[in-house]
């Protein structure tokens, strides 16, 4: 199979997907509620979808295509209105978060469509440990070989990303002392981890047909990069988030992506080389174990600082760029969060903290989630 065209898109949009849990309301634990939940919620006129994901306890929701991460919030907002409704008469819960704390892989159903049973029989017990929720933000790119400049030069920001949306400190009934530990489970699978080093839409169209070659892929949804480009959309996909516990900061989110963009389109600030990921992999795992606290080391210096402390500068310096696409409030929420050492992990983590119950956690993140 061949590499599809790159297809056109504005530049700079955006597209926003959250993968969510479905709990009880008797003990908070994971729900096998996905059908009943897409039944009620066909019924309703949306923008975007509201689609299955690997097992029978999550869904996958997504807005339409947006030019603002505002437009973003409004999408996200009335998805998230539609869910709670059907969710209160299903006597369940919706909640965010890159893992539920507490469940138990092995009890969970893979849901019923080719593709993930499928993808079960591959994996085995890898696909019921995928029962992690994470958000993906596509943002539309001119042309092809601007979106493989544009996927290499936002590689260097893939640890702010972790640090500001991370969700996921509890597996299985544990603090596992990193602040994403979602992550930790999307290396298991073999085509994971970063894009080769393509500059050019022709070179990696060249990669793309020595992989199909090898029958290892037959389309891009079988690489599960941090970034991927995607063609069918005219956009690059970025994958490392974890879904945040509410759509208020999934938005802002989508809104550091847009001015990083925007910034990159207009000044050319940095060319990528290959060498930026040579400090890669150990700057994802700074941010995935402490988060906001993690060392970042410059791609291009070698210089090791504060993440926290690069991500303040970076913010200082999109201001204008985000104005110009009307994500002042976006960045200023973020702000306040970089400048606070505050994320959902922390947030997770002083309810237990206070509660001594995983389960009550999950009920206040539910409660979060829809804006009480």
């Amino acid at each position: 199979m061949s590499l599809e065209p790159f297809h056109h898109s504005a530049a700079l949009s955006l597209g926003v997907e959250l993968e969510l849990q479905l709990v009880n309301t008797n003990d908070y634990d994971l729900a096998p509620y996905a059908e009943d939940m897409l039944r009620l919620m066909a019924k309703t006129p949306l923008p975007g979808s509201v689609v299955p994901e690997m097992t029978s306890s999550m869904i996958e929701i997504s807005t339409g295509v947006c030019h603002s991460s505002s437009e973003v919030l409004g999408q996200l907002s009335q998805i998230r209105d539609a869910l709670v409704k059907s969710a209160d008469k299903l006597n369940i819960a919706v909640v965010g978060g890159g893992t539920h704390p507490f469940q138990m892989w092995h009890e969970r159903r893979i849901y019923d469509k080719p593709r993930f049973r499928e993808l079960s029989e591959l994996y085995g017990y890898l696909s019921k440990q995928f029962t992690i929720f994470g958000q993906h933000v596509h943002v539309g790119c001119p042309d092809a070989d601007t979106a493989l400049l544009m996927l290499h030069r936002m590689s260097r920001y893939i640890p702010h990303f972790i640090a500001l949306s991370a969700s996921s400190p509890y597996v299985q009934g544990q603090d596992t002392a990193f602040d994403s530990a979602r992550l930790n489970s999307v290396f298991a699978f073999p085509l994971s981890g970063r894009a080769p080093f393509a500059l050019t839409w022709d070179e990696f169209s060249a990669y793309f047909d020595k992989m199909t070659r090898t029958g290892v892929v037959k389309s891009m949804k079988d690489f599960y990069w941090d970034i991927r480009p995607k063609p069918e959309y005219g956009t690059i996909e970025i994958r490392v988030f974890d879904t945040p516990l509410t759509v208020e900061r999934a938005a802002a989110l989508a809104g550091y992506v847009q001015s990083l963009a925007a910034w990159f389109l207009r000044e050319q600030p940095f060319m990528p080389a290959e060498d930026d990921y040579l400090v890669y992999t150990y700057n994802r795992f700074q941010a995935c174990r402490f988060g906001l606290e993690a060392v970042y080391v410059d791609p291009a210096t070698g210089e090791h600082m504060a993440l926290r402390d690069h991500i303040l500068a970076t913010l200082q310096r999109l201001e204008p760029h985000a104005e110009a696409v009307n994500a002042g409030a976006a960045l200023h929420l973020l702000r306040a969060s970089a400048e606070q050492g505050s994320n959902d992990a922390r947030w997770l983590r002083e309810q237990q903290s206070q509660e001594r119950l995983l389960a009550e956690v999950i009920r206040r993140a539910a409660l979060k989630f829809r804006d009480r």
